[in-house]
């Protein structure tokens, strides 16, 4: 008696991507951990007269840039040593790299060429890589969450945990930014190389444009083009939820995955 044909798993690409990519994510994460259980600690030895003096003998300049004009408080010294520094160089390399692979890098092995051949539509691929990268990231958030909120007694951090959510929410989001800059880009042009390029750029640009406006008054319109200043330019550590900063993030990185799903779903990819 014949069997009817089995029917094909949900989300085959998604799927995929995490089962393969499960190895890469833990060693992100214990990156994550272990910036954190390295930085934070320090926490309560900083908070001394001297270290006062040390920032005052710095160039303003150079303090506005790097974000230590809160440092003394546990708020502003996560962020100025997480959040902004560290943790965003970790999350958009990790997002980067996910980014430029999902698509540019499956098209340049042939791995995308066989999954759309077996029934896979290329609005589905695009979507569902897309899908993979953001769960990834998600998943570094709540490792992040989770180190942060266990060392928050230890360190004397004094952090709320709800604006923890917040902070983190705007540092997966500048992830996710640079990441769809990435997925975009291999769409486009079915190099991975180039991914990884674009966000980077983007990354780097949006760094820079900060750090500029931060330091000139007549250039701080700059800041609106930044990806970094839409994630923390409203500390959102110490003030809670910056609705306008996630929105641009999170949309944005909408509008980049569609600009991703569009470019696969009209190029030709069997050459």
């Amino acid at each position: 008696m014949a069997h009817p044909p089995a029917r094909p798993r949900a989300l085959p690409v998604l799927r995929r991507a995490l089962l393969d990519g499960w190895r890469g994510q833990i060693g992100w994460s214990i990156g994550v951990v272990a910036v954190v259980g390295l930085y934070l600690p320090l926490f309560p030895a900083m908070r001394t007269p001297e270290l006062a003096g040390v920032l005052n003998s710095l160039p303003p300049e150079l303090v506005r840039t790097l974000g230590y004009e809160d440092i003394a408080t546990g708020a502003g010294y996560t962020q100025a040593t997480f959040f902004g520094l560290i943790g965003f160089v970790l999350i958009t390399i990790a997002g980067i790299a996910w980014g430029a692979a999902a698509i540019g890098g499956a098209e340049e092995s042939g791995r995308l060429e066989l999954t759309l051949a077996h029934a896979v539509g290329r609005v589905q691929y695009a979507l569902e890589s897309a899908a993979a990268v953001l769960v990834k990231l998600l998943l570094l958030g709540v490792v992040a969450w989770a180190a942060i909120a266990l060392l928050n007694g230890p360190a004397e951090l004094d952090l709320q945990l709800g604006k923890l959510v917040a902070v983190v929410f705007a540092w997966v989001g500048v992830g996710l930014f640079s990441a769809t800059a990435a997925l975009a880009a291999g769409a486009v042009t079915g190099r991975r190389a180039w991914g990884l390029g674009v966000g980077a750029g983007v990354a780097v640009a949006g760094y820079v444009l900060q750090a500029v406006a931060n330091n000139s008054d007549d250039l701080d319109w700059l800041r609106v083009f930044s990806p970094y200043e839409w994630a923390f330019g409203q500390a959102p550590l110490a003030n809670g939820v910056d609705g306008p900063g996630l929105a641009l993030l999170w949309g944005g990185g909408a509008v980049l995955i569609a600009l991703a799903t569009a470019a696969l779903a009209r190029r030709d990819v069997t050459g």
